[in-house]
């Protein structure tokens, strides 16, 4: 499977990613970070990120507005296109989570 455009290619640092599912207007991907790391302030036009915990702790922060959510395993959150939002993680260990993310074509604009 060739790889998608991925800001975690690029822009950001996490401890693994990996694509299960990669069509042109959906995509599921799963991504660990480590304490140290996170995903950075940023949003999407079209696509919404879902996200879902398989192990450890996130911390999502978003504004417009300004709201924080913390998910265990198995929780689930969306974040609709356009809201800006940066994700952590919530705990002492590696947090795995899959984002869903579609349905539209996929960018990722930073945000300071």
């Amino acid at each position: 499977m060739d790889r998608p455009k991925s800001a975690a290619n690029d822009i950001y640092e996490v401890a693994s990613l990996t694509y299960h599912v990669v069509r042109s207007r959906f995509r599921i991907t799963e991504l660990a970070i480590t304490p140290a790391q996170k995903v950075p302030w940023h949003c999407h036009s079209n696509v919404q990120d879902t996200f879902y915990v398989l192990e450890g702790q996130l911390r999502i922060f978003l504004r417009e507005p300004k709201e924080e959510v913390g998910l265990s395993p198995g929780q689930t959150y969306a974040v609709r296109p356009r809201r800006p939002h940066l994700v952590t993680n919530g705990s002492d260990s590696t947090a795995t989570f899959l984002v869903l993310q579609g349905i539209g074509e996929y960018d990722f604009i930073a945000l300071a």
